[in-house]
């Protein structure tokens, strides 16, 4: 049978032994001399506490023993009374600090939001100039131009045509960041918006060599969604399954009947793929997974960004699956729109 060690005040009170030398109840010798007949009395299996010893050694009563323990016990409370105060009033500290430096991150991104909402408003007007005047010149309303020249203005309004898609990617995301973001709910039909992504997406993959199309299921259902917003969502995950797929790849947009009420949308590459440790990095704003000044692949890095924050608006989550060298998969599920 396993005999129960019975509890005693004396088991909450540390270095009994130094505490009863320094109220010169006891004296060193005396402490040395319990001690070793505690151990004496342990090695036989028994549970002995010094403050028994002692009393057995007739080294002090059971008063002193009991005062002294009490005495302890009412010390270490105050010290952690007093431990519970300092800690209360660091957190009270430390949760006062957090609370500025999230005003103060507030501010700043709420500054910096209107700053970019600012500056990308003020680049609409010229850059709308200078696209106008180009058309004209294209079109030889300013009088006529060489084959040469042609091409470098050809060159030029397709580099103002990616300037406004950043631009309106800054405006979008200003908005986003103030909260004004808003979602119009309709019923879209998802296999006409699909099909005219594809479209708008073939001249650019076609200049890069790279084939895109589309896999609709026949009876897939509409979808409740913004369909502007729907439409620039599908825009962007081509383009950035464009960008980052080699001459010879493919790029195929997925629309099918997950669910009875669900539609799951995919985008899918065949481009480098993203490292495994780096996904949940394209998402973020402004970040690039290349950032050396050498980085071969352009963009503000935003999209991505705007993707998410889009799909999330719809009550959904965007997914991504990868393998590096083999490709990228992103897809989320819509609501299916309700049949009447």
């Amino acid at each position: 049978m396993v005999q129960k060690t019975q509890l005693t005040p004396e088991m909450l009170v540390p270095r009994l032994g130094e505490y009863l030398v320094q109220r010169e109840f006891i004296t060193d010798l005396d402490l040395q001399k319990a001690l070793a007949y505690q151990q004496e009395k342990m090695a036989e299996n028994q549970t002995y506490l010094l403050g028994q010893a002692l009393i057995d050694l007739k080294m002090i009563d059971r008063a002193i023993l009991d005062q002294a323990v009490t005495e302890q016990i009412i010390q270490l409370r105050s010290a952690l009374q007093t431990a519970n105060r300092n800690l209360e009033r660091r957190v009270k500290e430390r949760t006062a600090e957090l609370q500025t430096a999230l005003e103060r991150l507030s501010e700043l991104s709420q500054m910096k939001a209107n700053f970019i909402s600012n500056v990308s408003h003020e680049l609409r007007t010229p850059l709308t100039h200078v696209k106008g005047y180009l058309e004209l010149m294209v079109t030889d309303s300013l009088g006529p131009v060489t084959e040469e020249q042609r091409h470098a203005l050809e060159v030029s309004q397709k580099s103002t045509t990616r300037l406004e898609e950043m631009i309106e990617d800054l405006i979008m995301f200003s908005m986003t960041s103030k909260g004004e973001l808003s979602i119009k709910q309709e019923e879209v039909d998802i296999r006409r918006l699909a099909n005219l992504a594809v479209k708008t997406a073939m001249e650019k993959a076609s200049g890069r060599d790279v084939t895109v199309h589309a896999v609709i299921d026949d009876d897939v259902p509409s979808v409740q969604a913004d369909s502007q917003k729907l439409a620039w969502v599908l825009s962007q995950l081509f383009d950035n399954g464009i960008k980052f797929t080699p001459a010879g790849g493919r790029v195929v947009l997925s629309v099918k009947q997950e669910a009875d009420n669900l539609v799951m949308i995919s985008i899918t590459d065949t481009g480098i793929g993203i490292p495994s440790e780096k996904i949940d990095e394209v998402f973020e704003p402004f970040h690039q997974l290349d950032e050396t000044s050498t980085r071969r692949y352009g963009g503000a890095g935003l999209g991505l960004s705007l993707v998410r924050q889009i799909v999330e608006a719809h009550g959904s989550m965007i997914d991504v699956q990868s393998t590096e060298g083999h490709g990228t998969t992103f897809r989320f599920p819509l609501l299916a729109a309700e049949s009447e």
